[in-house]
C-alpha cells in the first residue's frame, strides 16, 4: 500500500499545485498569467502551423512547421525574432551542406559522416547561438529524407517559414504584457528594506546604551536577505528591458527611461547592501569587544545624523516615481559634509584611544561608500556634460 499511496499522494499534490498555479494566473497579472497565455498561444500556433503544412506541403516536412512555431514563441518578442532568424540561418546552412554533398559525393555512409562533421563545425558559429545544433538536424533530414533534392529543400524552407509566421503572428496579435511598474516597485522594496535598517541603526546610535548585539544581528540578516534578493530583482528588470524591445504594447509606466533607471538602481542596491553589511560587521565587533562604549557621544550623535541623511538618500533613490536628482545630490552633499566633519573631529581628538579611532574610521568609511553608491545609483539625465 505504501508504494501505491506514495505516487498517488505526489500526483494529488502536483494536481493541487497546477490548480493553484492556474488560479493565481486568473487572480492577478504576473509570471503565472504570462506563462499560461504563452502556453495557450503556443498550442494554437502549433496547431495552425501543422494544419496548414499538412494541407499545403508533403508529409515529410510537415513536422517542421509546428516545431518552428513552438520555437518562435519565446518569452519576449525580441527573443522570438532572434531565435527565428537564428533557426532560419541554421536551416539554410544545413540544407546547403546536404544539397552540396548529395550532389557532389552522392548518398553514402561516409558522405553522411562528412555531413555530420561539417554541420557540427558550422553550428559552432557564434551568431547561431543555441540554434547551432539545428544545422546538423536540418542537414540530416535534407540528406536522408530528401536526398539533397532542391524540391525537398524548398518544401522544408516553406514549412519552417510557415511555422515561424504562425508563431510570430500569435505573439504580435497578443503581445507579451508589460510589467514596468511591478519591476519599479520591486527595486523600490529593496531600498525600503535597506532604509529601515539604516533608520533603526541611526536611532540606536543616538541612545545612551547604543545598539545591542541582537539588534545588530537582526540588521545583518536583513542586509543578507536584500543582497540575496537583489540579483533576482535585477534579473526581472533585465527581462522586462528585453521585453520592451519590439513590443507593440505601451509600457505601464509613463517615463521612457524607467527601465534604465531601474537597472542602475537595482545594481546599486546589491552593492549598498554589501557596504551596509560591512558597516554592521564593524559595529558588531565594537559591541562585542566593548570599544563601542568608549566612542565619544559627540561622534555618535553626528554619526546618527549622517545615517539619517543616508536613509533619506535611499528613500529618494528607491522612489517608484522619478527621483528628484537635485534633491538626491543635495542629500549626498550634506552627508559628505557631515562625513568630513566627523572624520576631522576624530583625527583631532587625541583623547580617543587608537582602537576606538580605528573603529570610527571604519564606520565612516562604509558610510562614505554608501553615499557614493547612492549618488551613482541613477544614470545622469540626458544632456548632462
Amino acid at each position: 500500500m505504501t508504494v501505491t499511496r506514495g505516487p498517488a499522494r505526489r500526483m494529488y499534490a502536483a494536481a493541487q499545485e497546477a490548480v493553484a498555479y492556474v488560479r493565481r494566473s486568473f487572480e492577478s497579472p504576473g509570471t503565472e498569467r504570462d506563462d499560461l497565455i504563452r502556453q495557450a498561444k503556443t498550442v494554437v500556433a502549433a496547431m495552425v502551423a501543422w494544419a496548414l503544412a499538412h494541407r499545403l506541403l508533403p508529409p515529410t516536412v510537415t513536422t517542421f512547421a509546428p516545431f518552428t512555431a513552438i520555437l518562435a514563441l519565446q518569452a519576449t518578442l525580441y527573443r522570438s525574432v532572434r531565435e527565428c532568424v537564428r533557426y532560419l540561418g541554421a536551416m539554410v546552412l544545413g540544407a546547403a551542406l546536404a544539397a552540396g554533398l548529395a550532389a557532389g559525393l552522392g548518398i553514402h555512409a561516409w558522405s553522411f559522416g562528412l555531413l555530420a562533421l561539417l554541420a557540427l563545425v558550422t553550428g559552432r558559429v557564434r551568431h547561431l547561438g543555441s540554434q547551432g545544433l539545428q544545422v546538423a538536424v536540418v542537414g540530416f533530414f535534407a540528406f536522408t529524407s530528401g536526398h539533397g533534392r532542391i524540391d525537398y529543400i524548398g518544401h522544408l524552407a516553406g514549412s519552417v517559414s510557415l511555422g515561424a509566421l504562425c508563431g510570430l503572428s500569435a505573439h504580435l496579435l497578443l503581445a507579451p504584457a508589460r510589467h514596468v511598474r511591478h519591476r519599479q516597485q520591486a527595486v523600490a522594496d529593496l531600498y525600503e528594506r535597506l532604509r529601515q535598517v539604516v533608520t533603526e541603526l541611526a536611532a540606536a546610535a543616538g541612545t545612551d546604551d547604543g545598539p545591542t548585539g541582537e539588534q545588530v544581528g537582526r540588521w545583518g540578516h536583513g542586509c543578507d536577505r536584500v543582497a540575496a534578493d537583489a540579483p533576482h530583482v535585477q534579473a526581472s528588470v533585465d527581462a522586462e528591458a528585453e521585453n520592451s524591445r519590439l513590443n507593440p504594447r505601451r509600457p505601464d509606466g509613463r517615463d521612457a527611461d524607467v527601465l534604465p533607471r531601474a537597472q542602475e538602481a537595482g545594481q546599486a542596491a546589491g552593492r549598498s547592501a554589501a557596504h551596509l553589511r560591512s558597516l554592521l560587521r564593524s559595529l558588531a565587533y565594537s559591541v562585542d569587544s566593548g570599544h563601542y562604549s568608549r566612542v565619544p557621544r559627540r561622534f555618535l550623535s553626528g554619526y546618527g545624523a549622517l545615517l539619517n541623511t543616508v536613509a533619506a538618500a535611499m528613500e529618494e533613490v528607491g522612489r517608484p516615481a522619478r527621483t528628484d536628482r537635485r534633491q538626491l545630490d543635495a542629500l549626498v552633499e550634506e552627508g559628505l559634509t557631515l562625513h568630513e566633519d566627523l572624520e576631522y573631529e576624530v583625527q583631532q581628538d587625541t583623547a580617543v584611544p587608537a582602537p576606538v579611532r580605528t573603529l570610527c574610521g571604519a564606520l565612516l568609511t562604509d558610510a562614505g561608500r554608501l553615499l557614493h553608491e547612492l549618488r551613482g545609483a541613477l544614470p545622469e539625465p540626458a544632456g548632462t556634460p
